[in-house]
């Protein structure tokens, strides 16, 4: 229990149902829809369709995002990916023809064919209750007659005036006046509400076929983009097979490549082979065990991972215990690795994490996306729709397996988890933050499972990240920690901003409790009944 002498959350208990999510409006559809008879993938849709209207910078109808779902609690789970592909006419060759080393995150070609809305339908059609006209009008109601803009959606929203101010459409629907809202002000998306009306009546084909998409072709062709119409009415996301492994009696449940919860997993394989729980959890040693298997498994999924469709990926070979202990060989507990930062990709904040556990225990770990705060920054006007660019996540270097082609899809760094034990699943949870996502999930997990906190402890507890080059530390650490690293030969910094968010609502069979967890660095909460 948390020392109530400190600011700080306590966890969330409830016995019926549970909602985590960034943003309270979302917690509260997602909890209205739960109490209505929907299911928890049901509130899952509201809630992360309302947070595309409410948390605009963060995600919306126009990214992407990967579900995984365990029905009745059990240990067979369920995982979708809703990655967009690269259109047809995609070409790396010509990019590096006009001389581009890199992809313009600005750019069209930053842009895949979205594929969060399919993934919203099939989700809703295979494993909801409810209709999907139902769960989008929290949302609609938002957009179209106005939403209070909160703290920290205010303060990230002033972070991306520059971004905002390349595109007119942009512009003028995201700072009126010229000016970012201030927290408390109430903003509209009178567009965005007409988009949503008409997919709420249409399905999927009110997204990717009709006005809506060609708006949002035009835009992208007026700024020399490859797409066409019928890349979009090809979009479809797809169910695939999760990976898992071990963690000192649980296992960890991540989407496939490419997404890079296989360096999750790989940073817990790595994890696994020390006794992190007789260290201080905000102490050096800690700190430094876990930054090293940090820059191991980014090592690795810089220079491996892409769509699994296009290049080879062994990840059997990847997540095996030999793997582990080769990178553990590399590790010296006392002295931080001398070894070069790898190539990266574009930094990004921007995205939302939620989860949702029912009444029948029917778990959800969803994430949703646009990138960057306010994706690629492009609108297409007409329709509201705000463009991501996870594209520029692709290569454009000859031969590397992460390289723009056709149909292709980017490396991606959204990942929901789901961890199992003795056949049943315990808890959804996952981890905001771009590249940070995989630090976040072993982290969050470490802190629950070695230092025996619970959930919004665990959430809570600070961060570090190792990015650029230096070893960055959020403000909760004591200096003795920052003395210690710097002795061990890491470059410190302060993080710039804190790292990530999250959510996560643990299962506990045996008493018939949910325990609900949301991150204090966002404006969110849990809520259960």
């Amino acid at each position: 229990m948390r020392d109530f002498h400190k600011p700080g959350r306590s966890v969330v208990y409830s016995t019926e149902a549970m909602a985590a999510t960034s943003h309270p409006l979302a917690t509260a559809a997602a909890l209205e829809v739960l109490r209505t008879g929907g299911n928890a993938m049901d509130a899952a849709i509201a809630a992360v369709a309302v947070q595309s209207v409410v948390e605009p910078h963060m995600t919306g109808i126009g990214g992407d995002c990967f579900v995984l779902y365990a029905p009745k609690g059990g240990n067979k789970i369920v995982a979708f990916d809703g990655a967009g592909r690269a259109p047809m006419a995609a070409s790396a060759e010509k990019l590096v023809a006009t001389g581009a080393t890199e992809i313009d995150p600005r750019s069209p070609h930053a842009v895949t064919v979205p594929c969060a809305i399919d993934g919203w339908v099939r989700l809703n059609q295979d494993h909801g209750k409810k209709p999907l006209a139902e769960l989008l009008a929290p949302a609609i109601r938002y957009a179209e007659h106005g939403y209070p803009v909160s703290d920290r959606v205010a303060v990230d929203w002033a972070l991306e005036v520059d971004h905002l101010s390349h595109d007119a459409g942009a512009k003028a629907l995201f700072l009126p006046n010229g000016l970012p809202p201030a927290a408390g002000a109430i903003h509209r998306q009178p567009a965005l509400a007409e988009t949503l009306k008409r997919i709420a009546r249409e399905g999927r084909d009110g997204f990717y076929k009709g006005p809506v998409a060609a708006d949002m072709v035009d835009r992208l062709k007026k700024g020399g983009g490859a797409h066409t119409l019928d890349d979009f009415a090809d979009a479809a996301g797809r169910y695939v097979e999760p990976i898992a492994s071990d963690y000192r009696g649980y296992r960890v449940h991540e989407c496939p490549p490419p997404g890079q919860g296989i360096a999750a997993l790989g940073m817990m394989n790595i994890l696994s082979g020390y006794e992190l729980g007789r260290l201080d959890p905000v102490g050096a040693e800690r700190v430094h065990l876990e930054t090293e298997a940090t820059r191991l498994a980014m090592r690795d999924r810089d220079a491996f991972l892409a769509d699994p469709d296009h290049t080879k990926i062994d990840v059997k070979a990847w997540l095996s215990p030999a793997h582990a202990e080769a990178c553990r060989r590399q590790i010296d507990p006392g002295r931080a690795m001398q070894m070069p930062p790898s190539a990266g990709f574009p930094n990004h904040r921007d995205t939302v994490y939620l989860t949702v556990v029912d009444r029948d225990r029917n778990a959800v770990s969803f994430i949703n996306s646009i990138f960057w705060g306010f994706g690629s920054g492009m609108l297409a006007a007409k329709s509201g729709v705000v463009l991501h660019n996870r594209g520029s996540s692709f290569s454009l270097a000859d031969g590397h397996p992460n390289r723009l082609a056709p149909g292709k899809r980017p490396l991606h760094t959204i990942i929901p988890a789901m961890v199992t034990k003795d056949g049943q699943t315990v808890m959804p949870f996952g981890v905001m933050g771009g590249h940070y996502q995989p630090v976040g999930q072993a982290h969050v997990l470490t802190n629950i499972v070695d230092f025996g906190m619970d959930p919004q402890a665990a959430l809570d507890c600070p961060r570090s990240f190792y990015e650029n080059g230096a070893l960055r530390l959020e403000s909760g650490f004591p200096a003795e920690t920052a003395q210690k690293l710097t002795a061990m030969g890491h470059k410190l910094e302060d993080a710039p901003e804190p790292y990530g968010g999250g959510q996560a609502i643990w299962i506990d069979a045996k008493r018939g409790l949910l325990l609900g967890a949301s991150d204090q660095r966002k404006d969110g909460l849990a809520l259960g009944y």
